[in-house]
C-alpha cells in the first residue's frame, strides 16, 4: 500500500456506500482489496479504425499495463475521440480543441492520479497535452511511432511528401496515372505515423525536447519491438511519476518550449508545431509568442536531411541515433537548456550526453548542416499585422526574396476550380494567394496539402511558386509556402482584401510581407468589406468553434480553454 493519499482515495478509500459503489462498479473482475491505496493510473488512448496511425494503440497500451503493474499502479484504459488526419472533414484541426475537453474532463472527471497519454497521428498528440496540462496531473506521452519506408521501383517512398511530388508530375505529364496508383499500395507499409519529418513525427519530437517522453520515443518506428518495450517502461515510470507528485507544470517550463522551438529548426520540423506549442502553452501559463518562434529558431541549423526538406525517412533517423544525436549536438553548440528536467528523471543534457551519432549523411555534423539558419521565419507586414510563417528549409532559396502579382482564389472551391484552368492568367512570377482557410473562415483551418502549382506553370520545368494562405499547409509538404495569416480573411484581415494584380513582395531574410498598395488605398478596402456567407450550417460544436477560436498567432484554443483548471475533485456522483 502506498504511503501516500491520492486523489483516487476520494473514490475508493471511503467506507459507505459510496465507496461500496466506486469498488463494486469499478473492480469487478479483480481482487478483493485491489484498492489499496495505490496509485490508480489512466491510458488515455486514441485508438480508432478510423486513424490507421493509431491502429496498434491497444497493443501499446496492454505493455503500458505490464509497466503500471509491475510498478505497484492499478491501470485504468480510457479513450478519447480519435482525430484521423486523413479522412475527418472539414479538418481535424477542427476537433483539436473539442479532444482537449474530452481529455480534460476525462481525467478530472475520474478517479485517476496519473495518465499515460497514447498520441500518434498529428492532432492526437497536442490534444491530449492541452487537456492533460489544464488537469495538472503526473503525465507523460508514449508516441505510436512513425511507419516503415515506403518502397517504390527500388527506392524509398515519403509519406505524403512523395503523393504531392507524383500528383504534380502526373499534372506535368511526367509520370502516367497508372505508375501513380501503383505507388499507392506502396506508401503506407505498416501501422504509424508519417514517415517523414510531418506534423505526427514534429509532434512527437517536441513530446521529446519538452521532456514528456522517454528517449527515442519520437523515432522508434511503430512496428519495431523496441516501441513496445518503451511503452513497458512508460508504464513504470507514470507510477514513480504519480508518487513523487511530478505534476506536468514542473516539466513544460519555459526552458522546455525553447528546447521545442530550437529542435524543431534543428530537425526541420513542420510549421504546425508552431500553432499547437503556442496552444499548450497557454494552457500552462507559459508565456509563447510568434516572436519566441523567430528570435529562438532563427540561427538554428537544420542537421536532420529528412524529406520533406531532405531525403530521408523517419525509420533512417533512428537508426542513425535519433533525437538524442541531434539533442547532444545542440548542447554542446549552447542551443538547448541542458539542465531541463525530463519525465524519465534526468535532464535533457544527461539523457544525450553520450548519444552517438551513427550515420552523418541523415544526422548531419553541426558544422555541415542541410541549411544554415533553418527553424520557423515569422514574417509581418501590412499584409498579416500579426504574423506569418513560413519553412525555410523546405522552400526555394531564389524565392525566399520576391515580388510578383498576385493570383487570388476566394476559397478552397475557387481554388480546385480554377487552378488547371488553361486561362487562368498566371506566370512564373505570379503569387498564389488563398483565402478564406483560416480557423474561422473554414472553419478549423484547412490543410491545404501541398497546395499544388497550375498545370501551365508544371509544364514549363517549374516546381516552385510562393503561396501565401491563412490555412495551414501538411507538415509531409514542401514548397514556398506563406502560411497562417493572421488575422484571417474571414476575421477581416488584410488577406480578405488582397486582388488579383495586386503586387506582393516576400523578403524572408528581413521578415516582411507586404501588399504593395498605399494605407488609404487599404482603408478603403477594408472598409468596404462584407464577410463571406457562412458554410457550416447554424449551431452545434462548429459554431462555438467559430465564435470562440482565437487566430492563429495565437495557437488556434478556444478562448475559454487557455489556462490550468487544475485536477481538484468534484461533487460526489450519488
Amino acid at each position: 500500500m502506498s504511503e501516500r493519499t491520492y486523489r483516487s482515495a476520494r473514490w475508493f478509500a471511503k467506507q459507505d456506500k459510496d465507496g461500496f459503489i466506486h469498488r463494486s462498479w469499478v473492480g469487478r473482475g479483480l481482487p478483493e482489496g485491489i484498492f489499496d491505496g495505490r496509485p490508480i493510473i489512466g491510458i488515455c488512448n486514441t485508438w480508432s479504425d478510423l486513424t490507421p496511425c493509431n491502429a496498434h494503440f491497444r497493443q501499446l497500451a496492454e505493455h503500458v499495463k505490464r509497466g503500471v503493474w509491475e510498478a505497484g499502479g492499478l491501470p485504468f484504459e480510457f479513450p478519447v475521440m480519435s482525430t484521423g488526419e486523413t479522412s475527418l472533414r472539414p479538418t481535424a484541426m477542427l476537433l483539436r480543441n473539442l479532444v482537449s475537453m474530452d481529455v480534460e474532463e476525462s481525467i478530472r472527471g475520474n478517479p485517476i492520479d496519473g495518465v499515460v497519454l497514447l498520441c500518434g497521428c498529428d492532432k492526437t498528440t497536442p490534444s491530449l497535452i492541452m487537456g492533460a496540462a489544464s488537469c495538472d496531473v503526473p503525465a507523460l506521452v508514449v508516441s505510436g511511432g512513425p511507419m516503415l519506408n515506403g518502397k517504390f521501383r527500388g527506392r524509398d517512398l515519403g509519406s505524403g511528401t512523395d503523393v504531392w511530388r507524383y500528383s504534380e508530375a502526373v499534372k506535368a505529364g511526367t509520370m502516367s496515372q497508372q505508375e501513380f496508383m501503383q505507388a499507392e499500395s506502396c506508401m503506407s507499409r505498416s501501422t504509424g505515423t508519417c514517415n517523414v519529418m510531418g506534423t505526427a513525427s514534429t509532434m512527437a519530437i517536441v513530446v521529446d525536447a519538452l521532456g514528456l517522453g522517454l528517449p527515442h520515443n519520437a523515432e522508434i518506428p511503430a512496428v519495431d519491438s523496441r516501441r513496445y518495450a518503451l511503452a513497458h517502461l512508460a508504464g513504470r515510470r507514470i507510477v514513480e511519476l504519480t508518487q513523487q507528485d511530478i505534476r506536468l507544470s514542473q516539466i513544460l517550463t519555459r526552458a522546455a518550449f525553447e528546447n521545442a522551438i530550437r529542435l524543431n529548426g534543428a530537425v526541420g520540423g513542420s510549421t504546425n508545431a508552431v500553432i499547437h506549442l503556442l496552444a499548450i502553452a497557454g494552457r500552462v501559463g507559459v508565456p509563447l509568442t510568434l516572436k519566441d518562434w523567430d528570435d529562438l529558431g532563427r540561427d538554428v541549423p537544420t542537421l536532420v536531411d529528412l524529406m520533406p526538406s531532405g531525403r530521408y525517412l523517419m525509420e533512417d533517423f533512428y537508426y542513425a541515433g535519433g533525437l538524442p544525436a541531434v539533442m547532444r549536438s545542440l548542447v554542446e553548440h549552447g542551443l538547448l537548456h541542458g539542465d531541463a528536467p525530463t519525465v524519465n528523471g534526468r535532464t535533457i543534457g544527461e539523457n544525450c550526453a553520450d548519444a552517438p551519432n551513427w550515420n552523418e549523411d541523415v544526422i548531419r555534423p553541426f558544422d555541415r548542416p542541410l541549411v544554415r539558419s533553418g527553424g520557423i521565419a515569422v514574417l509581418r507586414g501590412n499584409l498579416a499585422s500579426s504574423g506569418a510563417v513560413i519553412k525555410p528549409s523546405a522552400a526555394s532559396p531564389h524565392l525566399m526574396r520576391h515580388r510578383g502579382p498576385a493570383v487570388v482564389f476566394e476559397n478552397i472551391e475557387d481554388y480546385h476550380a480554377r487552378i488547371a484552368d488553361p486561362a487562368l492568367e498566371v506566370d512564373v512570377s505570379s503569387v498564389l494567394v488563398l483565402k478564406n482557410c483560416g480557423p474561422k473562415g473554414y472553419p478549423g483551418m484547412a490543410e491545404v496539402g501541398n497546395m499544388g502549382l497550375p498545370p501551365k506553370i508544371l509544364n514549363q520545368g517549374v516546381t516552385d511558386m510562393v503561396r501565401i494562405s491563412d490555412a495551414r499547409m501538411s507538415g509531409t509538404a514542401y514548397g514556398t509556402a506563406v502560411l497562417h495569416v493572421s488575422p484571417e480573411a474571414a476575421a477581416g484581415g488584410p488577406l480578405a482584401v488582397v486582388q488579383t494584380g495586386d503586387i506582393i513582395e516576400l523578403d524572408v531574410p528581413a521578415r516582411r510581407l507586404q501588399l504593395m498598395i498605399d494605407d488609404a488605398e487599404m482603408a478603403r478596402r477594408l472598409a468596404a468589406w462584407k464577410p463571406p456567407a457562412p458554410v457550416v450550417p447554424p449551431g452545434g460544436y462548429a459554431s462555438l468553434y467559430i465564435e470562440h477560436v482565437q487566430q492563429a498567432s495565437e495557437g488556434a484554443d478556444l478562448d475559454f480553454l487557455v489556462g490550468c483548471r487544475g485536477h481538484a475533485v468534484g461533487r460526489e456522483s450519488h
